[in-house]
């Protein structure tokens, strides 16, 4: 059955309930996704991840370990964690453990494990994280590029953190956090799998009821800067790590996403078909991959991409980059690769909707991002009819596209 879209009322607020059911396996699947409760969220660097966490590090009265223990021996799995715009909460389990899964999540909420040892234990964990990082060159490009591109903002912060931020983090930090992101009338509930609508709302408005109400507030919106800077990073390395990106003027819920799915296919998501990859590793061998991305979020729409190379054809690896995205919008592309394009995207759309947590994460993307949810299946219509001349007209349209900004992590001569 499709996904559809339901709602409970709990208190004086509605709360969208994305629902698919799927007796196929005995299986349930459930979320709490918190909205504009992610890393954008941050008032301390890291605070969202640290938060998230310690919700993974079980309840004060049983600790990590004998919590975990109570999962593992009924195969339930409860686990919390962060995106950009989003906190998620998700829980999973055999239909027939799912009662005992819905106790020890109302047990977890009403008991996180707010202990010093557990403070130490995520600190510990993620200060090790952080060092190993200081040796990550594709990390440290690709931190310097958001902080070219969006200077100025919540984007351009260190959002996973720095030892400084995350040393200094204290449990009253992270409560404060939770008790003011985490709330009922910010909440959105996606259930699946072997449970019907009515049992889907009886346990969402159990668990719901936990949270508080909290202040909410738009995701803030930010453009990627357009002024075509390069930031080399001397590190001692023997490849160059080039990261890339440059403003993409298109809205999240614009009607003509399947242009844009095409357009980012051609230029670099397409593996070997790409204009990207032909270019750079085809024809001259500069990198055994290079990708690029056109994304589409409420707070930020921009292309982004990487690559890794020989020092010694880092200059020329880079100079194509801008040549072959220059290329792109001023001439558009063939009818060849249109009808290339056509036949993947049409033919590999099963393998997108294999699974339930796929058509689940579909159905709440479309809801999340204001679009009917039945609009893969509409883009795809609209993909088998779109003409060259229309792709061309899109493509031409976003010259910001060639305002490339460069992070590269090298070693200077």
């Amino acid at each position: 059955m499709a996904a559809s879209l339901n709602e409970i009322t709990i208190k004086d607020t509605k709360i969208p309930v994305v629902f698919e059911e799927s007796r196929h396996l005995p299986i349930v699947s459930l979320q709490l996704v918190f909205k504009n409760a992610g890393h954008l969220s941050n008032t301390i660097d890291g605070l969202a991840d640290m938060s998230a966490k310690l919700l993974n590090e079980g309840t004060a009265k049983a600790g990590s370990v004998g919590f975990a223990t109570k999962l593992d021996a009924h195969a339930v799995d409860i686990a919390a964690h962060v995106g950009r715009e989003s906190f998620v909460i998700e829980l999973s389990a055999l239909k027939s453990e799912f009662p005992y899964a819905i106790e020890r999540l109302i047990e977890l909420l009403k008991d996180p494990n707010y202990t010093p040892e557990a403070l130490a234990q995520i600190k510990y964990q993620k200060l090790g994280w952080l060092k190993q990082k200081e040796a990550d060159f594709d990390y440290i490009a690709a931190s310097k590029l958001r902080a070219i591109l969006f200077k100025g903002s919540a984007l351009a912060k260190p959002y996973d953190g720095t030892v400084k931020s995350i040393e200094a983090l204290k449990l009253e930090d992270i409560k404060h956090f939770i008790t003011t992101h985490l709330g009922y009338n910010n909440a959105i509930g996606v259930v699946g799998g072997d449970i019907d609508i009515e049992e889907a709302k009886k346990y969402l408005a159990q668990i719901l009821a936990l949270f508080p109400k909290v202040a909410t507030k738009e995701v803030e919106k930010v453009t990627a800067s357009d002024k075509k800077e390069t930031a080399l990073i001397d590190e001692d390395t023997k490849q160059a790590y080039i990261f890339f990106g440059s403003p993409f003027h298109f809205a999240y819920n614009d009607k003509e996403q399947y242009k844009a799915k095409i357009a980012e296919y051609l230029l670099g998501g397409a593996g070997f078909g790409s204009r990207m990859m032909e270019e750079i590793r085809v024809k001259r061998g500069l990198t055994y991959g290079v990708y690029a991305s056109l994304r589409r979020t409420k707070s930020v729409s921009y292309m982004s991409g990487y690559l890794q190379t020989k020092l010694s054809t880092q200059d020329e690896a880079k100079n194509l980059i801008q040549s072959v995205v220059d290329d792109f919008v001023k001439n558009g592309i063939t009818q060849k690769e249109l009808e290339d394009t056509k036949k993947f995207l049409l033919g590999s759309e099963p393998l997108r909707t294999e699974t339930l947590s796929q058509r689940l994460g579909r159905a709440y993307n479309d809801y999340y991002y204001d679009r009917p949810l039945d609009f893969a299946k509409q883009q795809l219509k609209k993909i088998e009819s779109v003409t060259l001349d229309e792709m061309n007209r899109f493509i031409k349209a976003h010259k910001e596209l060639s305002d490339i900004s460069f992070a590269i992590v090298t070693k200077r001569k």
